[in-house]
């Protein structure tokens, strides 16, 4: 959801934390498809609306006032088809069908209206290109456009009237064409969102299965098969299955702690790697993002909670927002490092029923409260979502333990 980056920035990140990052901001405040949908209706409408106009000042009787009302609504309605996501795959003789109604609507009201009625050549264009393969629906286009030089003739106007009439039909032809394809375009970049978000998830499950394999196949394996040898050794060797049965514990103890550790995520992370990592992901989900980064050498500790806590916003955004925009800052100041992740676009729909449960917010609440830092989270007025993340630049490695016994105390229980 992040924005590209040029390559001093790119010098900069991977050169040392130390110097400011801030990428040029990216104009991508995509609208949702509804409200694109909106932007083409009202501008189909607005078009509509100007033949009306021109058809009530034509001087023609009230019945062909009323049919050309008629006719209009048709074309109207025609257009709303060739107009939505996905019609241009529509079969190619209901299109030629469509289109050759859309084409007789447009010319023959012509003998009664004149250039009057010469606007709806530019929805007539539009369709065109809407709906037939590029090779052949360009010169179509340039035809109905060059085909509106002949109505004002006819009706004896000056040669710039017929200029003026070609141009304002190739010009909505355009416009039609450019906003229907900017709503399906919209549509498919909503639906890419939520496919990366889906992703993610899948991703996340990967590895946790993966992990588990690794690191618990040999385990259990070994715990199976000194279970068996104590079995056996039982009857005539007590002693030394005493000594089998400590071993077994250490295994099982050591399981118990690498479940865990995969159970959270919770392995020596580096905040600079997920800095890069969520600006990639953000990036390919169309996401303006504005990163600042001023840091020195972190410990590992502080390291590791700073880069869980930032993927777990970054997760968060991408599974329970509509985000266009983020921002994130890490900077060190006065002895403390700060993470500050804020993006708009927070579902109201969305509700947790209790922040510090589970394994999100929850157990960074827990890690930050262990290495003597602070976790700050919620909505802003304006409809943004900031997380805030806050400890000390240098923290015992002490707490390493602390972090893991308090996210995952000795009963099993998540914090």
């Amino acid at each position: 959801m992040m924005d590209s980056h040029d390559r001093s920035d790119s010098a900069d990140e991977s050169g040392g934390r130390h110097s400011p990052v801030s990428p040029p901001r990216r104009s991508s405040d995509l609208p949702a498809p509804r409200l694109a949908r909106a932007i083409l209706l009202a501008a189909l409408l607005s078009y509509a609306l100007l033949t009306t106009i021109n058809i009530l000042s034509a001087g023609v009787s009230r019945a062909a006032e009323v049919t050309g009302a008629v006719l209009l609504l048709v074309i109207l309605g025609l257009q709303l088809l060739h107009s939505s996501p996905g019609a241009n795959r529509a079969p190619l003789r209901r299109r030629c069908l469509t289109l050759g109604v859309q084409a007789l609507l447009t010319y023959l009201p012509l003998l009664v209206f004149h250039a009057f009625w010469g606007a709806m050549a530019g929805y007539l264009a539009g369709s065109l290109l809407l709906l037939l393969r590029p090779r052949v629906a360009w010169p179509l286009y340039g035809l109905v456009g060059v085909s509106m030089l002949i109505p004002p003739v006819v009706d004896g106007r000056p040669v710039i009237d017929s200029v003026y009439l070609c141009q304002t039909s190739l010009l909505t032809g355009l416009v039609v064409f450019g906003l229907s394809r900017l709503v399906e375009l919209i549509s498919e970049v909503q639906a890419a969102r939520g496919e990366l978000a889906r992703m993610a998830v899948t991703r996340e499950r990967l590895r946790f299965a993966r992990d588990l394999h690794d690191l618990l196949g040999f385990s259990l394996s070994a715990i199976t098969l000194k279970s068996e040898l104590i079995h056996r050794l039982i009857p005539a060797h007590p002693a030394r299955a005493m000594s089998e049965v400590d071993e077994v514990l250490a295994i099982a103890r050591q399981s118990l702690a690498d479940v865990r550790r995969v159970a959270s995520g919770f392995r020596d992370m580096s905040l600079e790697q997920e800095i890069n990592s969520a600006r990639s992901v953000l990036d390919a989900a169309d996401i303006d993002v504005r990163v600042k980064v001023h840091l020195g050498a972190l410990c590992p500790q502080v390291d590791t909670v700073l880069a869980t806590a930032l993927r777990e916003a970054v997760t968060n955004l991408l599974r329970h927002s509509n985000a266009s925009h983020c921002d994130i800052e890490a900077v060190e100041e006065e002895g403390l490092v700060r993470l500050v992740v804020e993006n708009d676009g927070v579902d109201p729909a969305y509700r947790d029923p209790s922040p510090h449960s589970g394994s999100g917010l929850g157990n960074l609440h827990a890690r930050m409260t262990a290495v003597g830092g602070r976790l700050e989270s919620g909505r802003g007025k304006d409809g943004t979502f900031r997380l805030l993340a806050e400890v000390p630049a240098n923290t015992p490695s002490e707490t390493t333990a602390e972090v893991r016994e308090i996210v995952f105390p000795a009963n099993g229980s998540a914090a």
